[in-house]
């Protein structure tokens, strides 16, 4: 029984099959099994009695992994029964599987989750204790130290950095092996040379069967490589070794690649400080492109409001800036900045909700199906029809009335059938189907709302340059509105920072302008004529919209020019006057 709680509790179990028994009226016997195993018995029928191929036995299979597996079982000892009582099989096990595969599909999530949540905080916490000083000794300490707090599997280390002027790897440090072995031998691998040359990390678990590996350190029998590289080049690479095999996993050489990448960063950082600066913002691009590959209609999406922001916030200066106050180069970079790093927080938001399409899932709306299908064989009911007219509201973005009723009929129709009712559709799918605007239930929209405040709270621990100050503030403000009604917060009027103000314009027109899973894209004008009401409603500044609609193909423009030139890198964006 317990390995069965790993894919779904075994009380939902027990109640679907007390329920589909009772359905049955007696008629039948149901169990689950788990690995061959009887596990679960609803029904007279003992547990022996649930062999497959056994006498009024019928069985289908139920999947739990790629690895694991079950099997529903139904007994009947009466023939006329059996053929009724299959359907009622084929519907049991349909439902099983999927509440089997919806809760797969969760905790892959959660762990997946899980494994970029330890990868950010890994990040937060290495980055202040290796980047700490421009000592080359230094660095390299503190990343063997992060690799022993991990506890990485791997009894040896050793970390080779490039020499700059002889272009020549050199031992750094090492731990595990006895006090005077020589190691540089290492270097002449053919392995090591090409995770140099390569720049990409490799896990060996048997070194014996490695081709690239002529036995350079005797009685090494697994070795993770990962090269230390800073935005320019190969700066050095991290070994971690043992004398059994099997032992490193991928997982492992994705953490390590972390730290490796913040060693990178201040590695450079002793050669070449504006070498830093370009790997910073390679970061955020990384990040912003991490949260928008979550969903493909949103892809570009935190790109794209950086450059417009910056080229609005230019022309605004231009033009005399607003009331008198011209932003700053810094200022244009914090701007930049809080553009790409607006949506961070979406990281946190669940992938179901994030990229919902539809107000029921596929998967939801197959179960429906199948319970209006069943159903139909009970009861006067033109189930394909209604399933149908149920599809519409599903995909409409603003259901018409009469279909909206059409939802409460049926959400009020029961099938009572020898003592047991049977409901057409549930609280949950009401929920979800009967929103009168969009896809998103109340506590669903709440979900997309905290991504705001929890951009702040995962940026909080990156440390930025001076006259930075602002860039958590613009971030956490990007959704609040002049009337109050925006989030997190409910600011109102000048209580929203300026950039938080032009954000606001910027990230509307984007998303209005680009095609989303919901809606089709907007042309220009239709985008102007929504900003514009949004300006009558009291939610954006109107003398800065009214600046955004006044001057919209320069803007764009602008932003394109941006875009190629790279403009809005940190390295060069004190140079926008010169566009």
């Amino acid at each position: 029984m317990t390995p069965l709680k790993k894919y779904i509790r075994p009380g939902v179990l027990r109640n679907l099959l007390r329920k589909a028994a009772e359905m049955a009226d007696g008629r039948c016997s149901l169990a689950i099994s788990f690995e061959g195993e009887v596990c679960i018995v609803e029904g007279p029928a003992p547990e022996v009695a649930f062999v497959e191929g056994g006498p009024g036995v019928s069985s289908v299979p139920i999947r739990f992994d790629q690895v694991h597996s079950g099997r529903l079982f139904l007994l009947a000892d009466r023939p006329d029964d059996r053929d009724e009582c299959g359907r009622l099989l084929n519907f049991l096990s349909y439902s099983i599987q999927e509440l089997v595969d919806m809760e797969y599909a969760r905790r892959s999530i959660a762990e997946e989750a899980l494994a970029k949540y330890r990868e950010l905080a890994l990040f937060h916490r290495s980055v202040p204790n290796i980047n700490t000083s421009l000592h080359m000794r230094d660095v390299v300490n503190a990343l063997i130290d992060e690799c022993r707090l991990e506890n990485y599997p791997g009894e040896l280390g050793m970390i080779f950095l490039l020499e700059p002027s002889r272009k020549v790897f050199r031992l750094a440090v090492q731990f595990g092996f006895p006090f005077g072995t020589y190691l540089q031998p290492m270097v002449d691998s053919a392995l090591f040379q090409e995770v140099a040359c390569s720049g990409r990390g490799e896990i060996v678990n048997d070194l014996e069967k490695e081709a690239r590996w002529d036995n350079e350190l005797p009685g090494l029998g697994s070795m993770i490589l990962i090269p230390i590289n800073s935005p320019n080049r190969c700066e050095g690479v991290l070994i971690l070794g043992s004398r059994n095999t099997g032992v490193f996993e991928a997982a492992h050489r994705r953490s390590l690649t972390t730290l490796a990448s913040v060693a990178g960063i201040s590695v450079s950082n002793a050669f070449n400080f504006e070498g830093i600066q370009k790997l910073m913002d390679a970061i955020m691009q990384a990040l912003a492109e991490a949260i928008d590959s979550r969903d493909p209609y949103t892809a570009g999406h935190s790109e794209r409001v950086a450059h417009l922001a910056v080229a609005f916030g230019h022309t605004l200066n231009e033009a005399g800036g607003y009331r008198g106050r011209v932003l700053s180069d810094d200022e244009l970079r914090e701007i930049y900045y809080a553009g790409i790093l607006h949506d961070v927080g979406k990281i946190g938001i669940k992938e179901d909700v994030l990229t919902k399409r539809t107000r029921l899932p596929k998967r939801r709306m197959d179960v429906v199906r199948a319970r209006f299908q069943l159903l139909g064989q009970f009861d006067d009911f033109d189930w394909g029809h209604a399933f149908e007219r149920l599809c519409d509201v599903n995909k409409a973005m603003v259901p018409d009335a009469s279909a909206l009723d059409f939802v409460r009929e049926l959400g009020d129709r029961v099938l009572r059938r020898n003592g047991t009712s049977l409901r057409y559709l549930y609280d949950d799918e009401l929920e979800n189907l009967l929103l009168a605007y969009g896809n998103l239930t109340r506590d669903e929209r709440r979900e997309i709302e905290r991504h705001p405040a929890e951009s702040e709270r995962i940026l909080q621990h990156i440390p930025m340059q001076d006259g930075y100050g602002d860039l958590l503030t613009i971030i956490r403000q990007h959704h609040e509105r002049m009337d109050g009604s925006g989030y997190p917060d409910g600011l109102k009027g000048e209580d929203i920072l300026l950039q938080s103000r032009l954000m606001a314009i910027v990230d509307i027109y984007d998303a209005v302008t680009q095609e989303r899973h919901y809606k089709p894209a907007y042309t220009r004008s239709e985008a102007m004529k929504i900003l514009g009401r949004e300006v009558e409603e009291g939610k954006l500044d109107s003398e800065l919209t009214s600046f955004f609609l006044s001057n919209i193909e320069s803007i764009e423009m602008l932003s394109e020019q941006v875009k190629v030139t790279k403009a809005t890198h940190l390295s060069s964006l004190g140079h926008l006057s010169s566009l």
